[in-house]
């Protein structure tokens, strides 16, 4: 089992900056891959960037440039530093790990947190 834990959500200015982070209740050197998804209401959650056990990384294209995921593992934690805010990014956001089992991947999310840029 990986319990999340998100913080540093919060209400930013247009041009702001926020740092989320994620931490792992286990080693996240036994995790395969870790990563920051968000959804806003009435619709679908989607990718936002996503880090590798090895270090490699991916980004949607409406924040690359801006958003920078990184890892600490010797803290267990996640971090997206969110910089340039626009208001297009309020969402919850919701840290997601990836574990591959004998059986396929299994997806362990966090409980959320939220993310509010005002105009």
């Amino acid at each position: 089992q990986v319990q999340l834990v998100e913080s540093g959500g919060g209400l930013v200015q247009t041009g702001g900056s926020l740092r989320l982070s994620c931490a792992a209740s286990r080693s996240i050197n036994s995790i395969n891959a870790m990563g920051w998804y968000r959804q806003a209401p009435g619709n679908q959650r989607d990718l936002v960037a996503t880090i590798t056990s090895g270090g490699g990384t991916t980004y949607a294209d409406s924040v690359k440039g801006r958003f920078t995921i990184s890892r600490d593992n010797a803290k267990n934690t996640v971090y997206l530093q969110m910089n340039s805010l626009k208001p297009e990014d309020t969402a919850v956001y919701y840290c997601n790990a990836v574990r591959m089992m004998a059986w396929g991947p299994r997806n362990y999310w966090g409980q959320g947190t939220q993310v509010t840029v005002s105009s």
